[in-house]
Order: C-alpha cells, then sequence, then structure tokens
C-alpha cells in the first residue's frame, strides 16, 4: 500500500482501510499521536521512514502513529511573519525520489524535503505569446514568474504578462510592506528563478547591458524613449533586496550604457548604490548587518556555482556498464565556495533582525542544469543540497512558529528510474544506491548527448506552518503567489 498525505479524510480512510481483517495476519493498531500546543508550535514534523523489515507484513509502510490530531493542531490560519520558499529547479517527483533511493535508501527519508506535513501538486503550464493558446511544458522563467507575480506568461519573459505590462513580484511587494527580502541560488544572479523576483523583461537572456541593447532593446537603458527599465542585473541593484546569494560575478563587469550610471562598471554602480560586496565564505561569513542601508551582494562564481557533487554523463546503453557510485565532493569545487546551506543560514541570520519579518527566496539551479546534461550524481548531489538546506529554515521555523516554509519545483523535468536491464533509446547510467542495491536512471527526452528537455507533468509543493494547509490538493503554480501574499498580509 502506498500513502501520500495530501488531506486529512485521505488520512483517516487509511487508518479505516489498516483496521480491515485479514485472515492470515492483522495488522497492527497505530498509535495516537500527542498534539501539540497550536499556539506554540507549527505541528509535528514527519519521520516517515519505513517501519521495519521492508520484506515484512507493513515493514515498508511509513505511518507510525495516527496523525489526524498532530495535523489538526498544526492548522492555524494566523498572520505568517516569515515566508521562506524553496525551489528546486527542475524537480518533481522523479528527481527526489532518485535522490532520496541514492542518498536514503528506498525506505529512507530525506529530513527536509520529505518532513512537511502539508502536500500537494500544482500545475506548471504556461501560454504561448502569439496565439494564447496553451504551453504544456513551460521554461524556468515563465514558472517562476506565475508564482512570483501570479500571472501566467510566456516562455522566457521574467515579471510581464502576455501583453507586456509590468506585473511586481512578491519580492517586491514584501520590500515595499516594510519585510525583510532575500534571494539566494546556486546559479547565476540573473538566472531565471531568481531574476523573477527583481525584473521585468522580455527574454531571460537579457542578463546585461550588452545582452539587453541587442536582445531586449525596449528595456535598454540607451532606448531613445527614456522608458527602459535596463538588463536583469541593473533591475537587480535598483530593486535592492536585502541579501543576494548566488554567482555571476563576470557580468557586473559590463558598462552601463544610460542613465545615471552611464559608463561605470554594474560593480561600480553597486558599490555607489552602498552595496556589501563579498566574493567568498569567509567574507560572508564575517558580515553582521544587511539591510536597505547597506544590502549585501554575494558574488562567489564568474558564473554558475560548481555543484556539490560528481560523477559521469549518461550514455548510450550505459546501462549495460557496471553501476557506478557518484563522489560525493567535486574537486572543481573550492571550499571558499559557500554550500547552499550555509547561504540560506546566513540568509536567515540577517534577515530575522527585521521585526516585522521577512521574505527569503532559495534556490537549488543545478539539479535542472544537471538533468539537462544527463549528470546523474551532480543532479542527485543538488537534491541533498537543497534538503540540506530546509533543514537549516526548518531548525529556526521551530522557535519561530509564525514562520511558514514551502518547497516545491518549478517544472518537471527529463529523468526517470527505469529497469536496470531495459533498452533505452536515451541516455542511461547505472548507480549502486545506500541500499547496495542498483538504480538505473535514463535521459531521452532530446537526442542522445544534446541538451536534454523540461516535461510538462504537474509538480510536488509542500508546506510546514501557518497556513501551510493551503499547500494541499491540486494547485497552480499562480496559487503560490496569492498564498504567500496572504500569509505575510500584503497588497
Amino acid at each position: 500500500m502506498k500513502f501520500k498525505l495530501l488531506i486529512l479524510p485521505l488520512i483517516i480512510g487509511f487508518i479505516s482501510a489498516c483496521g480491515d481483517d485479514d485472515k492470515k495476519q492483522t495488522a497492527p493498531k497505530l498509535k495516537s499521536s500527542t498534539p501539540p500546543n497550536a499556539q506554540i508550535s507549527n505541528g509535528d514534523l514527519l519521520q516517515p521512514d519505513a517501519t521495519g523489515n521492508v520484506t515484512a507484513f507493513q515493514g515498508a509502510t511509513r505511518l507510525k502513529a495516527e496523525r489526524t490530531e498532530a495535523l489538526r493542531a498544526s492548522l492555524s490560519n494566523r498572520k505568517v511573519k516569515n515566508v521562506i520558499l524553496f525551489i528546486g529547479d527542475g524537480t518533481s517527483d522523479s528527481e527526489i525520489t532518485a535522490a532520496r533511493n541514492y542518498a536514503e535508501g528506498a525506505s529512507g527519508y530525506f529530513k527536509g524535503l520529505d518532513v512537511l506535513p502539508f502536500t500537494g501538486a500544482y500545475t506548471t503550464y504556461s501560454v504561448d505569446e502569439k496565439t494564447k493558446a496553451i504551453n504544456y511544458v513551460t521554461d524556468s522563467a515563465a514558472s517562476a514568474t506565475a508564482w512570483a507575480s501570479g500571472v501566467k506568461t510566456y516562455n522566457n519573459a521574467l515579471g510581464i504578462d502576455l501583453n507586456g505590462n509590468v506585473q511586481k513580484s512578491l519580492l517586491m511587494l514584501a520590500k515595499t510592506a516594510g519585510f525583510a527580502t532575500g534571494n539566494v541560488t546556486t546559479t547565476t544572479v540573473y538566472d531565471a528563478t531568481p531574476a523573477a523576483m527583481i525584473s521585468h523583461i522580455s527574454h531571460r537572456s537579457c542578463y546585461g547591458p550588452v545582452d539587453t541593447q541587442r536582445k531586449c532593446p525596449k528595456n535598454s537603458l540607451d532606448n531613445p524613449n527614456g522608458n527602459g527599465l535596463g538588463s536583469i542585473t541593473e533591475q537587480l541593484l535598483n530593486t535592492r533586496a536585502d541579501v543576494t546569494f548566488g554567482g555571476g560575478a563576470q557580468i557586473f563587469s559590463e558598462r552601463v550604457l544610460g542613465g545615471k550610471y552611464q559608463g561605470k562598471t554594474l560593480l561600480d554602480q553597486a558599490k555607489e548604490q552602498k552595496y556589501q560586496i563579498v566574493s567568498d565564505l569567509n567574507q560572508m561569513q564575517a558580515i553582521t548587518e544587511a539591510n536597505q542601508e547597506k544590502p549585501l551582494l554575494g558574488l562567489f562564481a564568474n558564473h554558475h556555482l560548481p555543484v556539490s557533487w560528481a560523477g559521469p554523463m549518461a550514455s548510450i546503453n550505459g546501462n549495460k556498464q557496471p553501476a557506478q557510485k557518484c563522489n560525493t565532493s567535486n574537486p572543481h569545487r573550492p571550499t571558499s565556495i559557500p554550500t547552499l546551506k550555509q547561504m540560506t543560514s546566513k540568509a536567515i541570520d540577517l534577515l530575522k533582525a527585521n521585526k516585522q519579518g521577512f521574505f527569503l527566496q532559495v534556490e537549488s539551479g543545478s539539479i535542472d542544469r544537471q538533468n539537462h546534461l544527463a549528470i546523474p550524481c551532480g543532479q542527485i548531489g543538488e537534491t541533498v543540497a537543497l534538503d540540506q538546506a530546509m533543514q537549516v529554515a526548518l531548525e529556526f521555523a521551530k522557535h519561530n512558529p509564525d514562520t511558514l516554509i514551502i518547497v516545491t519545483g518549478d517544472h518537471a523535468h527529463t529523468s526517470q528510474i527505469i529497469p536496470n536491464n531495459a533498452s533505452s533509446p536515451g541516455q542511461t547510467l547505472s548507480l549502486i544506491t545506500k541500499d547496495n542495491a542498483v538504480m538505473t536512471l535514463n535521459y531521452a527526452t532530446a537526442h542522445p548527448l544534446s541538451t536534454q528537455e523540461h516535461t510538462g507533468a504537474q509538480v510536488r509543493i509542500a508546506a510546514y506552518g501557518p497556513r501551510a494547509a493551503n499547500i494541499s490538493g491540486l494547485l497552480d503554480q499562480t496559487d503560490l503567489f496569492f498564498i504567500m501574499r496572504d500569509a505575510l498580509g500584503i497588497k
């Protein structure tokens, strides 16, 4: 029997089912859980590891105690002070399952991704710019715009609707309302997911002034009409989140083409705008304050941050080769580059100084990138990194019960777990998991050795904290914007 906790009736139905008579065996009764105090707690976190030997009767089940009272005690519609949104780019059930199997075993669980009590799914489709027809497979820009601004748009667009109208993001609204704000990623700070929170632009590739002048001329600051908002990076500086962490240092050497800072580099502009700029772990940890007077900009690599784990690319008939283990460290990742866990911890530590509260988005962005490249170990390692960052936030929420934590992906992706001896036209690789069993991953949404493609499946979403019950059943990405906005009580 497979369980998926979506809403309370499903739990109750399951409990009833467990009471059915069996002619040969009787399932043990579930113990009642003690409900926590709803006034001081967010409710219990789940511990969904298997109850025993997975080959024994009820040994593989994960439900250890009757959860209805514990979940009821965690129900609250009180005002939320802090919202922390975790995004696994290109992360759906397939990516989570593969990473769990490898790192924790089939009967194990992630201490961040898998413990949130309220779970649902959301649809991710975008809309064609010209025909207005549904596009069932979104890109990261349109999907991020959906939860950042509450509107469907076309692939490659950021912070605008189908007609090019500017749509304010939740980060912008939160900042205006007096909340502290943060934007953390393992990709470049101007990549699609972080960019949706800080920019309005017609194409996601208009990273700096040079690209914007060529690809998005209406947005360029040298637009003759004088109404261009600038490149994504220029808009990032002007949006002025209190904390911004990621990669992309190289683009800050580009020169501004118009406006107040014309002729100066983006780095010069950041310094004149009183940004504190750090480039490694020690510098980041030394910062003690970040706010609107002195926002913090961490640029820890010239481009995307190197991934945490290393391993081979999947290949044609790769599952016919001996199964391998991943290298859980990457020799090409210097220790001076902070991990996602460290960036998340520092961001929370700085943002919590705001008495009104904060909004923080945290992205593990290279789950998607490694999926595109068909590199299973890199993909799994970045999923583990997401889980580790979530554990930091959950520990904070235990002591700050007015904190809402949400985790989801922006779209589904190509990787699939297939039978070990299956014949596939795609790229495959077999890995030896924590169970000492073989797991084969398959990548077959594009011609072998070319960039793999996104897919259109719905994506898991889960939550913990006040108003977390809104994250249940079937939602759309745009629902997430309104759930977070209303939780913070902003308009």
